[in-house]
């Protein structure tokens, strides 16, 4: 059972296949195939000696090298599981000893100091958004749409991307979203707004989609060009209308927040913001939205200072 410290390509590649397919989500798979080769040029570009490859002393050294680059913790700690992953699959498959995968797997995550605040729409800024796109295109139609899912239904852009009209039924009287797969691959049915459901039927009537994926390419002379958008496309959609509420770099994730921060403040239950999100743990969702924290009644409202900010004239 060896170290894997030479790079053969052809056993690097299988192995690295066996940790990716033990992962179910696309988004993750893609996440640790990224930071397995990080690691894996990390290793090659060394000017010095390294610990062995598969050893707690390498990972330990890696991780340092990230925090050293000013790396964030999340990304840090999603480099890190995908090598735990990588050794897990190597030991299964008799491929390394397990003390060696035994000792990737007590390497510390980074330790995330504080709570990021992320972007959110405010009420008005999500109706604006949401308005931008023009309406007398058949493109504009569909970012209609594809803005009205994202913040309506709270859905990550890969889930919005593989939307299927099938999947939009109803139930209790009203549209729903129903099993939704998710991250992790965890399965959830999501409410649709009545208006987000009318956004689509503007978009899929003019587009004449029938069945199958929601969303789709549309090319230059507004004509349909493909069966389903990437993820990708999403984020584009929502760059090129993000100047309209005068946030550069708004990103898809950021209009589920919204949904999220919106829902919050007009006093859905908490439990019910978590299962529509989709997140394991009510305590992801309290962090996710900063419910700890009131930025609309903050500590700083309470000093009872009166401070004078005018600019005061000098004496003659």
């Amino acid at each position: 059972m060896g170290e894997l410290i030479k790079f053969e390509p052809d056993r690097w590649d299988a192995l690295k296949r066996l940790a990716l397919e033990a992962v179910r989500s696309p988004h993750s798979r893609r996440s640790y195939s990224t930071g397995l080769d990080e690691w894996r040029r990390w290793y090659e570009s060394a000017p010095e000696p390294r610990p062995p490859f598969f050893s707690k002393a390498c990972v330990n050294s890696f991780r340092a090298a990230l925090e050293a680059r000013g790396l964030s913790s999340s990304s840090t700690n999603v480099r890190l599981t995908a090598i735990r992953r990588l050794a897990a699959e190597a030991v299964d498959n008799g491929l390394i000893a397990p003390e060696l995968a035994a000792g990737i797997a007590r390497v510390k995550s980074a330790a995330r100091l504080g709570t990021r605040m992320g972007n959110w729409l405010s009420k008005q800024q999500a109706e604006d958004l949401i308005a931008a796109p023009d309406q007398s295109t058949l493109t504009g139609k569909r970012d209609r749409a594809i803005l009205g899912v994202l913040i309506g239904c709270g859905l990550r852009r890969s889930e919005a991307a593989a939307l299927t009209l099938q999947g939009i039924q109803q139930r209790e009287g009203r549209w729903v979203i129903i099993d939704l797969l998710g991250k992790h691959g965890r399965v959830r049915s999501v409410a649709m707004p009545g208006w987000v459901k009318g956004l689509i039927d503007v978009w899929v009537e003019a587009a004449r989609i029938q069945s199958g994926v929601v969303f789709r390419p549309v090319n230059r002379g507004g004509k349909l060009a493909g069966d389903r958008l990437q993820p990708n496309a999403l984020w584009v959609a929502v760059q090129k209308y993000c100047h309209v509420v005068n946030i550069p770099g708004l990103a898809p994730h950021d209009l589920r927040r919204t949904y999220a921060k919106l829902a919050h403040k007009g006093q859905a239950a908490l439990e019910q913001i978590q299962i529509s999100l989709g997140h394991a743990s009510i305590a992801t969702t309290e962090r996710y939205l900063g419910v700890r924290q009131d930025l609309t009644d903050a500590p700083c409202d309470h000093l009872g200072l009166r401070v004078n900010v005018g600019v005061e004239k000098k004496a003659a």
